[in-house]
């Protein structure tokens, strides 16, 4: 080991100076709280959100499991996370966020398992961001879907239906070109003992109630008919539009937020509820709240030539196979 080279008070203001180096990242860290749900099954990875203690104070923390005993579409171990903010400034007592965050399967051949962890997370959403006066939290969800813009399960998001009837189960993600295999999507996807209906909600005959464990079933006028169930579309009620175009301004190329395995593609995303006055709200797109958050400012990311230019990822600039995604916004009032 090589000794530090110096007097007496050298070394005392050098270990001055880590001693604060220290103190610092400290209190950074613990100026921050952190929401974590580990994966199910033996992988210790799994979602994580975390939110400066200063800017926002916890009302709620959901983990969401995709993992479902007894339902053999329901066999992997993602999962997804949603929590409730309200921030510690503001002006409306009733003003909260809802964040959400997941990694969806990769399997690129298994749309229809991917569709239904995305349903199970966006009921979970309805329910943590309903406010006791009917009005719905501005939401923000992020994460890996892998899938691509476009692509089905990406315009379900974005544009609140798909209608999957004839859908090949290869092509919902569009991670493939030439997805193998033309096995098309059962109707319903999932089943009606998961209660969830196409309208990616829970179920009322599912949901609990305080004074039972199994929930109260004797109101039948509010389980969805099973006609309905029937169907071969899917909905959901949120109003979301994504922090990134998905081509960049200057060329057109597309952005990229992985690239491994001679494969380069965007499979990230940051969703959230943009404020009617915000520019990159699609026209036409009906909503039944104000987003109340506007994008000012996002993190650019990287054309395909310029990721390989550096072996791809990782590489020695970015530890991660992925790249970090970061968008700032205002929340209007």
């Amino acid at each position: 080991m090589k000794e530090f080279a110096g007097d007496e008070s050298d070394t005392d203001s050098h270990r001055g100076a880590l001693n604060c180096v220290g103190e610092s990242l400290i209190k950074s860290i613990y100026s921050y709280q952190c929401e974590y749900k580990m994966r199910t099954g033996r992988k210790p990875d799994g979602c994580a959100i975390g939110f400066k203690r200063s800017r926002f104070s916890l009302v709620s923390s959901h983990p969401v499991e995709f993992f479902r005993h007894g339902i053999p579409l329901l066999d992997r171990d993602n999962v997804g996370l949603v929590v409730l903010l309200k921030p510690t400034v503001h002006r409306s007592s009733s003003c909260n966020i809802c964040v959400a965050n997941t990694h969806l399967l990769y399997n690129p051949r298994r749309g229809d398992i991917k569709l239904t962890q995305l349903a199970m997370l966006l009921a979970e959403i309805s329910a943590v961001s309903l406010e006791e006066n009917g009005h719905r939290s501005p939401i923000i969800l992020c994460g890996d879907f892998n899938s691509v813009p476009g692509s089905p399960l990406y315009s379900f998001i974005k544009d609140g239906r798909l209608n999957y009837q004839g859908l090949s189960i290869g092509k919902v993600s569009g991670q493939e070109q030439t997805p193998r295999g033309q096995k098309m999507l059962s109707v319903p996807i999932w089943p009606e003992s998961l209660g969830i209906s196409h309208r990616c909600q829970y179920e009322a005959k599912y949901q609990k109630d305080e004074g039972s464990e199994t929930g109260d079933k004797s109101d039948e006028s509010s389980i969805e008919p099973e006609v309905k169930r029937k169907e071969s579309c899917i909905e959901h009620q949120f109003s979301l539009t994504s922090a990134y175009s998905h081509y960049l301004s200057d060329d057109g190329s597309p952005e990229i937020t992985t690239c491994h395995s001679r494969t380069a593609l965007t499979v990230d995303y940051i969703f959230y509820s943009a404020a009617k006055e915000d520019l990159s709200v699609l026209p036409g797109k009906n909503s039944s709240y104000d987003g109340m958050l506007k994008l000012l400012a996002r993190l650019s990311l990287l054309r395909e030539r310029d990721l390989w230019s550096v072996n791809g990822l990782p590489n020695e600039h970015n530890s991660s196979d992925h790249l970090p995604l970061l968008a700032k916004f205002r929340l209007e009032y």
